[in-house]
């Protein structure tokens, strides 16, 4: 497999496999757009993340220490599938088309879910159990993919819509207007069926700018299933090639989610993606509630076409381990999945589905509200880049509690943002310096008017 992450990689590195779809493009410059990637003079420049700190006061000193030192440690180069991606690939501060920061290039390579120990490698071992007692033999596993991907490779291959919503610069993080950071492990789907495999899991690391809660965070991990179908397989069945797929992807899903959760009572939702169609959502009955497991369907015949695969027909499905690791073992914030404290990490052994997480911390958090004027190129998820960059994980969520319009037409934002430790308590001080930075970046990058 070690060629194939090499290929994948050094493509999307020297971006030969695509060009910047016209919508994205568009998306770059118009100033109507979400969050438009300015002209690269200086004074339009809108840098999501925090690259560069404003002049601090004295009491502000310890923090901008914290995010230097944060930054260096950035500079290291690190390996995935073999291949090095150095700072200078990801983080490119004089392209105009990135808006990649220090925080996200961070968490490149740290593969959480390839750590038998953790509770996302914990999960995934368990998923990989389940094919291979179910199938065995026949699934190839790819956990270690490089997730610099071309435009290509994210939205084209799977057919993405042009004008569709994330391919924006404001839900998608660019490395050049060419490359990005893979939005969804599909992103590997083409070039796996071109190198001729007909069943894959495909895991990763997937990076999405979002907002801040408990359950959201810009890099996360996903799972995909692929298996392709013969006219051989289906031909003595009675049923046409699509019929004979989706009712086993059906019966292929509701055996994983016995396995993960037991006997629960299940229901599929029919929906929408844009590779698939039939398309469909499988929720499970879970402590009272319905929850949501995984998205599927009967891969597009255009797909299959577009990569040799003519007269056959596929399934896929895709999955966040964070989503069902956090229902699983109990675990209330997704920030703890990054956790090195060893109050968090020795809760968790290898092979032991389900251990209830035990809170070790209720440490209170503290709120600090912040009231701007918005302009037309505002967005929230550009005011989360900003504040995680500048408080990391100490940042707990960011919410608008207030929004009006005066008589001259100006919309006021006021957003309270809620800062907590899962290990430790915070300082006034610390929290005190946060703020100011956040306050100062957010007037410098997003050009709003503070009240």
């Amino acid at each position: 497999m070690r060629p194939l992450i090499r290929t994948a990689c050094l493509r999307a590195r020297v971006r030969a496999m695509a060009t910047l779809p016209t919508t994205t493009a568009a998306a770059f410059s118009s100033t109507r757009a979400p969050f438009p990637c300015p002209s690269p003079s200086p004074a339009r420049r809108l840098l999501v993340a925090t690259r560069l700190l404003p002049s601090a006061p004295p009491a502000a000193a310890a923090g901008a220490r914290t995010l230097r030192t944060s930054a260096a440690t950035a500079e290291a180069a690190v390996e995935v599938g073999g291949v090095k991606i150095a700072r200078e690939d990801v983080v490119k501060e004089d392209d105009p088309t990135n808006n990649v920061p220090d925080t996200i290039y961070s968490k490149i390579g740290l593969q959480l879910h390839r750590r038998d120990n953790h509770p996302l490698g914990i999960l995934k071992n368990t998923i990989y159990d389940y094919f291979d007692k179910s199938f065995p033999s026949q699934f190839v596993k790819f956990d270690d993919l490089c997730p610099l991907v071309s435009t290509k490779q994210n939205f084209d291959d799977v057919l993405v819509p042009a004008d569709h919503v994330s391919r924006s610069y404001n839900d998608t993080y660019y490395v050049d207007a060419q490359t990005v950071l893979r939005c969804h492990t599909s992103a590997h789907q083409a070039e796996l069926l071109r190198e001729g495999h007909t069943h894959f899991l495909v895991i990763g690391d997937v990076y999405r700018r979002d907002s801040i809660d408990s359950t959201h965070y810009p890099v996360f991990h996903q799972m995909e299933g692929f298996r392709v179908f013969s006219p051989d397989d289906w031909s003595g069945s009675g049923m046409d090639g699509t019929a004979y797929a989706a009712t086993d992807l059906k019966k292929t899903l509701e055996g994983l989610a016995t396995h993960l959760f037991c006997a629960v009572e299940m229901r599929w939702v029919d929906t929408y993606f844009p590779f698939t169609n039939p398309s469909f959502e499988l929720e499970i009955y879970f402590q009272g509630d319905w929850l949501e497991v995984l998205g599927c369907g009967v891969t597009e015949q255009e797909i299959l076409k577009s990569n040799g695969r003519t007269d056959h027909v596929a399934w896929a499905f895709g999955l966040g381990l964070e989503r069902l690791a956090m229902v699983l073992f109990d675990i209330p914030d997704i920030r703890l999945f990054w956790s090195n404290d060893q109050r968090f990490t020795s809760q968790f052994s290898k092979g032991k589905l389900g251990v209830k997480f035990k809170p070790f911390s209720k440490f209170p958090p503290c709120y600090k509200d912040m009231s701007f004027w918005i302009n037309d190129e505002f967005t929230e998820n550009n005011l989360c880049e900003v504040v995680r960059g500048i408080a990391g994980d100490l940042v707990e969520e960011v919410k608008l509690i207030d929004n009006f319009t005066n008589k001259k037409g100006m919309t006021s934002h006021c957003y309270r943002i809620a800062y907590r430790s899962m290990e430790r308590s915070l300082t006034d001080e610390e929290i005190n310096d946060m703020q100011w930075n956040v306050r100062e970046e957010v007037k410098s990058k997003l050009r709003v008017e503070l009240r």
